[in-house]
């Protein structure tokens, strides 16, 4: 492909309710989109999922704008072919920017599929209609909120409930879900929050509560910890935040640190990057699944479409469209459907439409880069 143009905006949406973790309380979500033109005319966008505050991850809005802005866009625009391999392969050189590294990786897919006629599912070579999801429930004000919220949620259709944990919001809040629905399949994730001397106390609420899968509970490099948390644990020990590439994974798997592992685009550079590391976890005997960073409807179809992939094999936490925005960019919205599923599009590309109108009104900035 080659491309005649590259945009770079910067929108706000305004989050349903709040949405708290240890790391904080997020209440409207600041992200990038990157929208790249192909000389055929073909669209393609890629979601930016770095948040405005260094928590989660080292990279945050500012930093990833800088980097798309002065290195990957512009390099893009000089290559007379690109590919997403290409581009992976060009970005090597620079150290870490996965999230601003996978805001054009995505991007390239979704234009990559739409001139192939495919959606981005069978470009990536996914073959399931609908992919399983779950919901991710934040820190709420009471242990009564909780039980309120996980039932609404029960209610609504979801089959597995995973609940932001922290230390002093844990054994109760858990313990009292368990005893409002005790078929329930529940998931803990505690984003770093807990110090790596926690691994009996996290043990014994965990199990005491039947929890199905309990993520990263200790500090990104505690890889001793997780491993310590694994062995003859009665749940899952999962690791998000640390594992960020291959030889992250490698390290992970050889210290038999992980029994489960979550792979979010953003956090490891794209979607051929987590296809790529869920087949090596796979070939381990680790299961893998689909992981959500509050992205819109744009970024939620690339996950979506990842998802249906058969490496997957545990509920994604890609919940319907209303869970978060109320006002989202793309038609139609993702639905709930039967099973607690969402449906994968079949469409070239990304397979939904994007909403310049609702684009236009959330959009704070914007730059468009020429050959």
């Amino acid at each position: 492909m080659e491309l005649r143009s590259a945009r770079l905006d910067e929108l706000e949406l305004e989050l349903v309710e709040p949405f708290e973790t240890s790391f904080g309380v997020e209440k409207k979500r600041r992200f990038l989109l990157v929208r790249l033109e192909s000389k055929d005319g073909l669209i393609g966008y890629g979601e930016c999922v770095a948040a405005s505050e260094p928590l989660y991850s080292s990279e945050t809005v500012g930093t990833a704008r800088e980097m798309l802005a002065t290195r990957f866009l512009p390099e893009l625009l000089r290559t007379r072919a690109v590919s997403p391999a290409a581009f992976r392969a060009a970005t090597d050189r620079y150290r870490g920017q996965r999230m601003a590294k996978s805001a054009v990786e995505t991007a390239l897919v979704d234009l990559a599929a739409r001139a192939e006629g495919y959606s981005v599912a069978r470009w990536l070579g996914g073959r399931r209609r609908r992919v399983e999801v779950g919901v991710s429930v934040g820190i709420q004000p009471s242990i009564e909120a909780l039980v309120y919220r996980v039932g609404r949620y029960i209610e609504a259709g979801y089959r597995r409930v995973k609940l932001k944990v922290r230390p002093g919001w844990d054994t109760v809040p858990v313990r009292a879900v368990r005893r409002a629905f005790p078929d329930l399949e529940i998931w803990v994730d505690a984003n770093q929050a807990y110090p790596p001397n926690a691994v009996d106390r996290i043990r014994g609420w965990a199990e005491a509560s039947g929890v199905a899968q309990v993520e990263q509970p200790f500090p990104e490099r505690a890889i001793r910890a997780h491993a310590e948390l694994t062995r003859g644990a009665q749940f899952r020990v999962c690791l998000d935040e640390s594992i960020v590439d291959e030889a992250s994974l490698e390290d992970a798997l050889a210290a038999r640190a992980l029994t489960s592992l979550n792979l979010k685009t953003g956090r490891v550079g794209g979607l051929t990057a987590a296809r790529d590391l869920a087949r090596r976890a796979a070939r381990a005997g680790v299961p893998s699944w689909v992981g959500g960073m509050l992205e819109s409807g744009i970024g939620r179809a690339h996950n979506v479409h990842l998802a249906s992939l058969g490496l997957f094999t545990l509920p994604a936490d890609l919940s319907a469209t209303d869970r978060y925005y109320r006002q989202d960019l793309i038609e139609p919205p993702f639905v709930l459907g039967p099973g607690s599923t969402l449906e994968v599009p079949r469409g070239p590309g990304i397979g939904v439409e994007v909403r310049e109108s609702v684009l236009r009104r959330v959009r704070r900035a914007s730059r468009t880069f020429r050959r």
